[in-house]
């Protein structure tokens, strides 16, 4: 009795619970580089933003003052501006206000 209690004592012993981890990464991106993103895929989309800012976008294919333009909330104090054009020709812009 007394080998099985002490087997069982080591086997538990033995035996190690992690626990799982979650793990958050934040990407810090500016506005050029998700222009430059919109540009590469051609898709026009909200990135996610660093400190809750407003962000808008915009796409033209006339000029990179067009897409700008096009941004939507526009009319906010800018804190900063990217523009890029895709290989479809068109431009990309994103705006970000503070």
């Amino acid at each position: 009795m007394k080998t099985l209690l002490l087997s069982l004592a080591i086997a538990l012993a033995s035996c190690t619970v992690q626990a799982a981890e979650s793990v958050t990464t934040i990407t810090i991106t500016t506005a050029q580089q998700d222009a430059e993103t919109m540009a590469r895929t051609g898709i026009l989309r909200h990135c996610r933003t660093a400190g809750g800012c407003v962000e808008g976008i915009g796409m033209s294919s006339v000029s990179a003052d067009a897409a700008i333009k096009r941004c939507c909330f526009w009319g906010r104090p800018v804190r900063e501006i990217g523009v890029c054009r895709g290989r479809n020709g068109m431009y990309y812009a994103c705006v970000r206000y503070r």
